[in-house]
């Protein structure tokens, strides 16, 4: 087969836009030649098994699956009996963006929160954890956040310490979503166990996806006592992979070494360089009507646009409207967003803002 898109594309859209990082696909097929076990029972899923123990310590259980909406809700229901409901943002992923997902597929009850920077608090949560014995109210017992949020901010250690330690004393446990643990781990300087396990998490999603893989994402059950069932639920939600060798060699590219980190950590760059680049031209008048409505702490920005702007600076580079109302547009970076990329971004921004 021949390549039929334009390899010289670029868009700032999403990190799922990009390719598969070079890394993975040595890893893809390494695992190729000659057979194994299928459905987990294999070398990689093994040897997976043991990178995320390094990573999280002894007792953890991880488990493969195909996406980040299937690791989401598939680890959720692990959490939960028919009656139970998960508390999160109302920007979260899980609200927002899965299809209807942790509802239509999981059964789930979402009680969602409004935050302004897409991050809960004990304060936040206490609006929705409440009405525990009322036949009438689905009972909130699970709290899931997101590292990095929807919105690009991140929760420190001690923010998500004091989540855990609420929830706990409510006698809830805590679930994040972490399609983006990468980005967090290299803007916080961090081993991920330090805001995760050691922080209180419950049960983790691990992205792949958004950080140079191709399908792979997995759940991380950092406290047993939190989710049961995974063995079957996995099956039963259409997320056990057969040839599961070649999901897990992915992961095991990413999170084996430091590749999760040092591609995160150039996305997280571009992201600081784009960011840095406009508040200078902004600074000295050569960008105008343009504000940034989110700090920029991981591989996401977030800013509203004058009137006409976007759809003009979509001939060039894809991006998505956030809020289409006050004209906010997301843009994110990728493992492979380069300098140039950004650059031509920042001049083409400039123009179409002094041209008004």
């Amino acid at each position: 087969m021949t390549t039929i898109h334009d390899v010289n594309l670029r868009g700032f859209a999403s990190d799922n836009y990009s390719g598969i990082h070079p890394e993975v696909m040595t890893a893809i097929a390494a695992a190729n030649d000659g057979h194994q076990v299928a459905y987990g029972e294999d070398v990689y899923s093994a040897r997976l098994a043991e990178v995320f123990r390094a990573h999280f310590g002894e007792g953890v259980e991880s488990f493969p699956v195909f996406n980040g909406t299937g690791a989401n809700v598939v680890g959720l229901q692990s959490m939960l009996p028919r009656w139970g409901a998960v508390v999160c943002a109302q920007s979260a992923h899980i609200n927002v963006d899965e299809g209807g997902a942790p509802e239509k597929v999981g059964g789930i009850k979402l009680w969602t929160v409004p935050t302004e920077d897409g991050k809960l608090t004990p304060e936040l949560i206490d609006i929705e954890a409440r009405g525990w014995g009322d036949e009438h109210r689905a009972q909130p017992l699970v709290v899931s956040l997101t590292q990095s949020t929807e919105l690009g901010t991140l929760y420190s250690v001690e923010e998500i310490r004091a989540i855990a330690d609420h929830v706990h004393s409510l006698g809830m446990h805590l679930h994040m979503d972490g399609s983006r643990i990468a980005n967090a781990a290299a803007a916080l300087d961090l081993p991920l166990r330090a805001f995760t396990r050691d922080a209180g998490v419950d049960v983790l999603s691990v992205g792949g996806t958004k950080n140079g893989a191709m399908v792979a994402e997995a759940i991380v059950v950092l406290n047993p006592e939190a989710s049961e069932g995974l063995t079957y639920l996995r099956k039963t939600n259409m997320q056990l992979a057969s040839k599961m060798r070649f999901v897990s060699a992915q992961l095991i590219a990413l999170y084996e070494g430091d590749l999760y980190l040092r591609n995160a950590r150039h996305s997280n760059a571009m992201a600081a360089r784009l960011r840095g680049a406009i508040d200078s031209r902004i600074a000295a008048g050569e960008i105008t009507g343009v504000e940034f409505t989110q700090p920029t702490q991981a591989n996401g920005l977030f800013l509203t646009l004058p009137a006409g702007v976007a759809d003009r600076l979509r001939e060039t580079f894809r991006f998505y409207d956030w809020d289409e109302a006050r004209r906010e547009v997301r843009w994110v970076c990728s493992f492979d967003t380069a300098e140039s990329d950004v650059d031509s971004l920042v001049e083409l921004l400039a123009a179409e803002t002094a041209a008004r």
